[in-house]
């Protein structure tokens, strides 16, 4: 058991080491997150909303009134969230992530 401490200890430190010398005199890419929520519209019947809240009431929790289920995107984008970048990730989920027919979508960064 201790030699395979001592390997684990060892491999670690190497990784460490490899990891300064990449950083040393590299700045790292700004990467930001915008979160996309997509949920229904309000007058889109949610079935797997109703069947959550139902789920609710049997196993004991009797103040939960409703559900809307709905998706959760993290998108990644090189260079910081600002303005044009939000507007291109509205364009994407509007255009990819979300069905603008019965979807409706909200961003905040994330």
């Amino acid at each position: 058991m201790v030699v395979g401490f001592t390997r684990a200890i060892v491999t670690d430190q190497a990784a460490a080491r490899e990891t300064r010398r990449k950083s040393r005199g590299r700045q790292e890419p700004q990467v930001a997150r915008i979160v996309v929520d997509v949920m229904l519209r309000r007058e889109i019947h949610d079935p797997q909303g109703e069947a959550i809240a139902s789920a609710c009431q049997r196993l004991g929790f009797g103040q939960v009134l409703s559900v809307r289920q709905g998706k959760r995107f993290e998108v990644e984008l090189t260079g910081p969230a600002d303005e044009t970048a939000l507007a291109r990730v509205a364009e994407l989920a509007g255009e990819v992530l979300a069905n603008p027919v019965i979807e409706e979508f909200t961003l905040h960064e994330g």
